[in-house]
């Protein structure tokens, strides 16, 4: 059933939307997409009535490539923060507006741009590889910008004569290493969420499920991503989720994948993997945003993204080099 998020809450807390209050708001909120000229961008982590009325749903690499390529006047993204200011990097002449301006993230919180600043400054060397989830300031100190779904590819293309510098999740740029045998120095940030993920409660699942892959997001801890059958961004989970045999799967992610997979996955089961408390993991910012609150910015235009033609054209460039080689063939990655 749809819901609604009650205000100042920790965690989530969801309140019923009565389904003819759901169905008036969803046909209001398509009118009002034509009436703009709006494209409504969601990522796999927002409620299922929001990711139901969206033109693309996705992660954060999907969601970059759509609002670089879009020719909507007015792009609605709902996510967190980081992620409309991307889309407004792309697009500094559109219209990008949120529906909650303090849907935040902690990976973005964890990595001021002066700290970054300071600890560049000690390495001329230095080569930024710089994690999407971040503040449009720091994508402007950044070389270049990946996402979990193409950290690997980023890095095996990065300069071999530089010293990589990867902010600012830990854990996704430990796996990278592993992935691709290059040393990095990483900054000390991860998502609150992922890391509510133990080796004990995936443990626990597997032992009631132990017909069931487990899969993982790679900013899972190391001691989760041990016991991972396989280790992948949201979207190529949807990928392994439809090739796989596996009737029942457990998904180490946020709990709002979920939707998308029972969506395009029919017949299989999603267990959510449980975290040490035994909650179904949700991450309170990507569910600060409602159908009530998308309604009422497409209709107000606001809260809209604004930022400083300095940091937009400083941060544009590692944004467009990700996409460019994001685009080549494998073999001519790196």
């Amino acid at each position: 059933m749809a819901t609604a998020v009650a205000p100042n809450q920790d965690f989530v807390t969801r309140i019923p939307l009565p389904p003819q209050r759901l169905d008036a708001l969803s046909r209001d909120i398509l009118a009002l997409k034509k009436k703009l000229n709006a494209i409504i961008l969601a990522h796999n982590y927002q409620v299922p009535e929001i990711q139901d009325v969206a033109d693309f749903v996705g992660d954060s690499l999907g969601l970059s490539q759509q609002a670089a390529k879009t020719s909507a006047d007015v792009i609605v993204f709902c996510g967190v923060h980081f992620m409309a200011e991307t889309a407004k990097i792309l697009n500094p002449n559109k219209v990008v507006i949120l529906p909650d301006k303090d849907a935040g993230c902690s990976l973005e919180e964890s990595c001021p741009a002066p700290k970054l600043k300071q600890l560049q400054d000690t390495n001329p060397n230095f080569y930024t590889v710089t994690y999407i989830n971040c503040s449009a300031e720091v994508k402007a100190l950044s070389d270049v910008i990946c996402t979990s779904g193409n950290a690997v590819k980023i890095v095996n293309a990065s300069p071999k004569d530089k010293d990589l510098l990867f902010v600012p999740d830990e854990n996704l740029g430990a796996w990278v290493m592993e992935q691709t045998g290059r040393k990095m120095t990483l900054w000390k940030g991860s998502c609150y969420a992922h890391v509510e993920f133990t080796h004990e409660s995936i443990m626990r699942i597997r032992r009631e499920y132990p017909d069931a892959p487990v899969v993982a997001h790679p900013e899972c801890t190391r001691a989760v991503r041990l016991l991972a059958d396989e280790i992948c961004s949201t979207e190529k989970m949807v990928e392994f989720c439809k090739k796989s045999p596996a009737q029942t799967i457990i998904i180490a992610t946020e709990s709002g994948m979920i939707h998308r997979l029972n969506k395009e996955c029919p017949g299989k089961r999603f267990i959510p993997a449980p975290v040490a408390n035994c909650r179904c993991n949700e991450c309170k910012f990507m569910k600060m945003n409602t159908l009530e609150k998308l309604h009422a910015c497409m209709e107000d235009l606001n809260p809209r993204i604004e930022l400083p033609k300095s940091i937009l054209d400083r941060a544009r460039l590692p944004i467009e080099r990700m996409l460019q080689i994001s685009s080549q063939p494998l073999a001519n990655a790196g």
